[in-house]
């Protein structure tokens, strides 16, 4: 049986989007409630009845989670233009060497806005 298994996560954390036009609100200092799903795909073990277990995506994740969390994102390395974009492919990059079968990583800036990355 083949499954896509998926787990969230949030975190709080301002940041500035120097890309963007001169005068637009997002060039501004701002914040937002993030949330994070990270999602792993493949076969599920017939003896155990599970792909692994949910724990072991919350270990790899909650590192990433502790260095973003309440932090001005333009100061983390590899993030000096944050945007949502950007932070799937730097948790993408994270942890695709920690999670095999890794699928798909969704960011998620507000209720209507989000980005999802498949990898390259």
């Amino acid at each position: 049986m083949h499954v896509i298994l998926s787990k969230d996560f949030d975190f709080e954390a301002a940041q500035a989007l120097p890309s963007f036009p001169e005068g637009h609100k997002c060039q501004r200092i701002h914040g937002h409630s993030f949330k994070l799903t990270v999602a792993v795909r493949g076969e599920v073990d017939p003896q155990k009845g599970i792909l692994y277990d949910h724990g072991k995506i919350s270990e790899a994740v909650s590192p990433l989670i502790d260095q973003l969390d309440h932090q001005y994102l333009n100061d983390i390395e590899g993030l000096k233009n944050p945007t949502i974009e950007n932070l799937a492919g730097w948790f993408w990059n994270k942890l695709k060497d920690k999670l095999p079968g890794l699928f798909e990583i969704t960011i998620q800036e507000t209720a209507r806005t989000r980005c999802i990355y498949r990898g390259d």
